[in-house]
């Protein structure tokens, strides 16, 4: 451990978004001096300002006003405003960011936390210079630094971005109105969020995707169920297609593609990927460099080459996600100060906000038939649950993946209303090495989407106890089981 005597504090963070936030936090409740280093419009970092945040609460702006749950009992054309702008739907982000805002400066106050406004840099392994503060700049020591700047939306050099008509998932938040038409360039997480969303308000959207499919990382029957819910709200998929060019004038856009192909469109969204936010810190003082995407590598415990030096959240890459950038954060502080800690639990939940949402956690069926792994699928669907008829819910779906050997359950996976909330009960049992009986076995309240499990159970038992009764008559017949890995298989976003 670093004398730290010697230095303005013990811990230094720069950027103050889930992973900066846990990492200053955690040192002060262990007794530590710490300080938070973040431009003043930026506090709360990505994540806050023009990431996580803003976009799912624009999702729940879009659910609400857009009536899409009530649709079933209502008709297709009931709304809960019929002329939905776009000002209605950043009108509830803005207040949510606000709030959340005043959270993160409250508990950073409330634990001793120092917020230095400015923009932080290297001038060497120890010292953080910071600039464009409201006290001109001036710099500070640490004996332990922690980088948590996050990402940036990656830019194509060959796109002219104007921050209007042609923008990145940054850019969603300035738009000046709601556009008729939408090309999303990219289908991943992000695109596919955003896709769905403008979809669901009455958009004609396109997506482009330069590979053969989307979310491929998720369960293949979840990912072509959000396929076929998104194409009934008139979404077009091109994929296998390449963007040449951009053209855009006072009318719109025109999306050229490689095949010759031309999308006329009022705006144009990129989602091509993030890129670490790197490029201002002057790396190579501290005696560290990213990669050719502005990443940061770490060990285990999230150092980087320079012993004192952490880094955390979506700039050291995978998995990049909120949660996750929490814990690593914690858990960095916790080592740079010898405080004892378990490492951070491999299964991880994923969680997709599109308009009808996925979330998993564990292995998928592609994986375990890769690995041979012998199992058996329980699937529960919401139009059978009372609660799915209450929400106006018919096409969400819970599928269980349950090891035929020694009955435990292998993976969960759910589409459609509440899914990211669902997920963790399956992610508890999974972490205690539970099997489905346990499900079977437990009573859910009625009624609820959480009895989703208790059906999806039963299907799963009821499939295997069916195999089982076959081959009950051949008592010297031995059944092989292949265990699997207790974590999950690597899911990149």
């Amino acid at each position: 451990m670093a004398e730290s005597s010697e230095y303005d504090y013990d811990l230094v963070v720069i950027g103050s978004g889930p992973g900066g936030q846990k990492a200053a936090i955690a040192a002060a409740k262990l007794g530590r001096r710490a300080a938070v280093v973040e431009r003043g419009d930026m506090v709360g970092g990505v994540c806050i300002n023009t990431g996580t945040i803003p976009s799912k609460t624009l999702r729940e702006a879009v659910l609400y006003l857009t009536g899409t749950y009530q649709r079933d009992m209502y008709g297709q054309n009931y709304r809960v405003k019929q002329d939905i702008t776009l000002e209605d739907l950043l009108a509830r982000t803005t207040h949510v960011i606000g709030r959340e805002i005043e959270v993160i400066r409250s508990q950073l106050n409330r634990n001793g936390v120092d917020l230095l406004h400015g923009t932080g840099r290297f001038t060497d392994a120890h010292t953080v210079l910071i600039e464009g503060g409201p006290g001109g700049s001036h710099s500070v020591t640490a004996a332990y630094v922690v980088i948590a700047t996050g990402t940036t939306p990656a830019r194509p050099g060959s796109i002219d971005f104007d921050g209007k008509k042609v923008i990145d998932s940054d850019g969603i938040l300035h738009l000046d109105q709601l556009p008729r038409s939408l090309v999303v360039v990219g289908a991943g997480v992000i695109g596919i969020e955003y896709a769905s969303m403008f979809a669901a308000v009455g958009c004609k959207v396109t997506v482009v995707e330069q590979r053969d499919q989307m979310l491929d990382f998720c369960d293949s029957e979840i990912v072509e169920s959000l396929k076929f819910h998104l194409r009934d709200l008139s979404v077009t998929f091109r994929f296998g297609e390449k963007v040449a060019s951009v053209e855009n004038n006072e009318l719109g856009t025109v999306t050229n593609l490689v095949s010759g192909k031309r999308i006329p469109a009022d705006a144009v969204m990129y989602s091509a990927g993030r890129q670490g936010a790197t490029d201002a810190l002057d790396l190579a003082n501290a005696g560290l460099e990213a990669d050719a995407r502005g990443r940061i590598t770490v060990d285990e415990h999230y150092r980087t080459s320079v012993g004192h030096i952490y880094a955390v959240g979506d700039v050291i890459g995978f998995p990049a996600l909120a949660a996750t950038s929490m814990e690593q954060g914690r858990l960095a502080a916790y080592h740079a100060f010898g405080e004892q800690v378990n490492s951070l639990i491999g299964l991880q939940p994923i969680g997709i906000y599109t308009i009808p949402e996925i979330s998993y956690c564990g292995w998928t069926e592609a994986d375990l038939t890769s690995s041979s792994v012998p199992y058996e699928v329980g699937i529960s669907r919401y139009r059978e649950l009372a609660r799915g008829q209450i929400a106006g819910d018919s096409y969400g779906m819970l599928k269980l993946l349950v090891s035929t050997g020694t009955r435990k359950l292998l993976g969960v996976h759910v589409f459609g209303s509440q899914a990211t909330e669902l997920v963790h009960l399956g992610q508890a049992i999974m972490t205690c090495e539970g099997t489905v009986d346990n499900l079977v076995d437990t009573v859910f309240n009625y009624p609820t989407l959480s009895e989703a499990y208790k059906v999806a159970a039963l299907d799963a038992v009821n499939k295997i106890r069916a195999v089982e009764r076959f081959f009950a008559s051949d008592p010297h017949r031995v059944e092989d089981d292949v265990e699997p890995l207790t974590n999950g298989p690597a899911v990149s976003h």
